[in-house]
């Protein structure tokens, strides 16, 4: 299964403007590569598989109450942040990322997509003063300088069914970087959430703050 399919597949209730916008993000990622390779070459026709749905495994991990505020951490082309503003329309989202190559094409896509939950901002994360519920990133850097960066920002308030925290997408062998932190992560095999072979190595780790 390629395309759109995969993630009607596993999230099979979408209504119908979450379906417009998840669909339209093949036609704008694909029009923005030809410009600035802002998905690598050989992954844009893979875009929904290893991108898109890879970014909503958050979704299957919590279902973030309406009026929550997200940081997407190096958003990079948008992910997690996009398909999870798509996802959760009531969700309030601040994508951040220092380049401002890739924070124009995120901000490009968010206005076209008419995300009125989606802020962009170009910036190191060290000179966020916002705070948030979670803090949500992609590969961006080890679990340990998240956590230094981004600590600061994880509110006290609690208002989700799990505890304010970093969410993040990994892959490979994370003993080393999660070692400081046993006591306090959690980490998910995203197998338990799909089946295609690209989740094989593919973790979600949930850090309390």
């Amino acid at each position: 299964m390629d395309g759109f399919g995969i993630i009607e597949k596993y999230f099979p209730d979408l209504d119908a403007v979450q379906r417009e916008r998840l669909l339209a993000l093949g036609a704008l990622y694909s029009e923005w590569n030809s410009k600035i390779n802002v998905v690598s070459r050989k992954d844009i026709d893979l875009l929904f598989e290893r991108h898109v749905l890879h970014s909503l495994s958050i979704a299957k991990f919590i279902r973030f109450k309406n009026g929550t505020h997200v940081m997407d951490l190096g958003t990079g082309g948008g992910f997690p942040g996009i398909p999870l503003a798509l996802f959760f329309p009531n969700t309030f989202f601040t994508l951040v990322d220092s380049i401002a190559k890739k924070t124009m094409v995120v901000q490009d896509i968010a206005n076209r997509l008419g995300l009125a939950n989606v802020q962009v901002l170009t910036s190191r994360v060290e000179s966020i003063r916002q705070d948030f519920d979670f803090v949500v990133s992609r590969a961006t850097a080890p679990l340990g300088d998240l956590h230094r960066w981004s600590s600061k920002n994880i509110s006290k308030k609690q208002m989700n069914a799990i505890p304010n925290g970093i969410i993040c997408l990994k892959g490979g062998d994370l003993r080393d970087e999660l070692g400081p932190f046993k006591n306090r992560v959690e980490v998910v095999d995203l197998t338990e959430f799909f089946t295609e072979e690209f989740f094989q190595t593919k973790k979600l780790v949930y850090l309390t703050c």
